[in-house]
């Protein structure tokens, strides 16, 4: 079962703040019934049964039951932590009587060699939750951590960075969770929240025109049209759509657009955004900049988990 998708947020096209990383509650963005239905969803992808905890034949079979262990995840790289009350969710979902202490909280920088997370206990337990946490751990502070990257990068100018709905097949909602750690704001988090008028979609309705007409005549969720061009920036001035999307311009052509607007309607440039060309973007003063690669081409960050074992 994967998470659930999240509510519908205040301001649907983009939410309306990234949160500090001091607030980040390192519980994550899920209830407990929802972690405890997520947890229960890792544990079976590895063959575990959530109600036993037993299904790793090479656990059950070469550790013996009375084994005892100290463990300590130890951030191998600087990295943002994301996710981390789900990782320690693993561990207590199999074994409610591990010692178990986080060091950090969500939205926290590490620098190689700190510590995230002790865990301590029957050894059994946490050899098979190992993988499952660390796994998810990884990859939700990969994202968090080049987000980071690409919020430090733009920091000063005013323009807002954004994420996308370009996640992994049911992991959305704490992708996006863990880009706010990093200090993006979300923008859509499903296709019902907003209206969002793209190439294909004029492509399908016979122009830009004809697509503007047939929404507003329909809604009165916010509006959202991809631009290729400045003719396309001045039909939707015209129609007063909710935002613009400047997709793929050279930063001549935003400056442009940005003129055009005039401040009137916020502008959003997105495609082919590297960290090295964000910054540039957003000084041809766009209000937003949304970035795919948050979510989508970051790399997991490499934790260890440190392991010490006795029988006494």
């Amino acid at each position: 079962m994967a998470p659930p998708p999240s509510s519908p947020s205040s301001d649907p096209v983009s939410a309306a703040g990234a949160a500090p990383a001091a607030a980040m509650a390192s519980s994550g963005p899920l209830s407990p019934a929802e972690t405890a239905a997520f947890v229960a969803t890792l544990l079976r992808e590895d063959g575990i049964d959530p109600a036993t905890g037993r299904g790793d034949v090479t656990t059950d079979l070469a550790v013996p039951a009375a084994a005892r262990a100290a463990a300590s995840a130890v951030a191998r790289e600087t990295m943002v932590v994301a996710g981390l009350g789900l990782a320690l969710a693993v561990f207590r979902a199999l074994d409610p009587t591990l010692e178990i202490a986080a060091r950090v909280r969500d939205g926290e920088r590490l620098a190689a060699g700190e510590t995230l997370f002790t865990v301590a206990g029957a050894a059994r337990p946490i050899l098979v939750g190992e993988r499952a946490a660390l796994n998810l751990l990884q990859h939700l502070s990969g994202i968090a951590t080049l987000t980071r990257a690409y919020a430090d990068a733009i920091d000063g100018t005013g323009t807002v960075l954004l994420d996308t709905r370009k996640t992994v097949p049911g992991l959305r909602r704490l992708a996006k969770y863990a880009s706010r750690c990093g200090g993006a704001h979300n923008h859509r988090q499903g296709l019902a929240d907003a209206i969002l008028i793209k190439d294909n979609h004029i492509a399908a309705a016979g122009g830009v025109q004809a697509a503007l007409d047939r929404v507003m005549a329909k809604t009165d969720l916010p509006i959202e049209l991809e631009c290729d061009n400045l003719d396309q920036v001045k039909t939707g001035l015209a129609s007063g759509v909710s935002r613009l999307l400047l997709d793929n311009m050279d930063l001549s052509t935003m400056r442009e657009a940005v003129s055009l607007a005039a401040g009137h309607v916020p502008l959003e440039a997105s495609g082919g955004v590297t960290l090295t060309k964000i910054r540039s973007i957003a000084e041809t003063g766009v209000d937003f900049v949304s970035v795919g690669r948050l979510t989508q081409s970051a790399h997991a960050i490499d934790i260890g988990l440190d392991f010490a074992c006795s029988r006494d």
